[in-house]
């Protein structure tokens, strides 16, 4: 029995998560509340109490439990690879699909994240320093193996990509889709990353 509630206790954990993402991507992060998260989800407004101390703790237990999926995918996608062009090529493609599949978790992720203070102020993002991180061992490989140039730093281009991968995704969420698909973003941001990191 035990073992039963704890499983319906993750499963309503689960549902006010996915109900956040849906009250947060429409009405936004600064005007929603946690009634607006309780009707989503169909539970009573002390439940999200049960689980969560407030919005921004809703809001920061959304991004960890999601972004324990999106490193796995990230992982998964590359497990296999070995050549380091192909690889920075993968995780580029593997990101701006993440966002194409999920549009109001990506609009969460890359608008509404950044409402939250405490997120931004006060949060350690252990979750975002290791996605950083699986670029940062994609670009040290390619280097290692001259297929990169030796005299990058890895640090300052590994928040070059992610600035640009980002703000790609940002402007295409914010309404620039009818302008460009995605996988032409992918495909373009490849191109004019690539050519500025291979030993010519």
């Amino acid at each position: 029995m035990a073992i039963l509630r704890e499983s319906e206790k993750q499963l309503r954990r689960e549902k006010i998560i996915e109900a956040a993402v849906k009250v947060f991507a429409r009405k936004g992060f600064y005007n929603a509340n946690v009634k607006d998260v309780a009707q989503q989800a169909g539970v009573a407004d002390g439940t999200i109490y049960l689980y969560f101390k407030n919005k921004d703790d809703l809001l920061i237990s959304l991004f960890e439990d999601k972004m324990e999926n999106i490193l796995e995918r990230f992982k998964r996608a590359l497990k296999k690879i070995t050549d380091p062009l192909d690889q920075l090529k993968t995780f580029i493609k593997v990101y701006f699909d993440l966002i194409e599949e999920d549009k109001e978790l990506s609009e969460v992720f890359q608008v509404e994240l950044r409402q939250s203070s405490k997120f931004l102020k006060d949060y350690h993002n252990q979750k975002f320093a290791d996605y950083l991180n699986i670029l940062s061992s994609i670009l040290d490989k390619g280097k290692k193996d001259r297929f990169f140039r030796s005299n990058l730093n890895t640090k300052i281009t590994t928040l070059i990509i992610f600035g640009a991968i980002d703000e790609v995704a940002r402007q295409w969420i914010l309404g620039a889709d009818s302008k460009y698909s995605l996988k032409e973003a992918a495909e373009q941001t490849c191109d004019s990353l690539i050519s500025g990191l291979i030993v010519a």
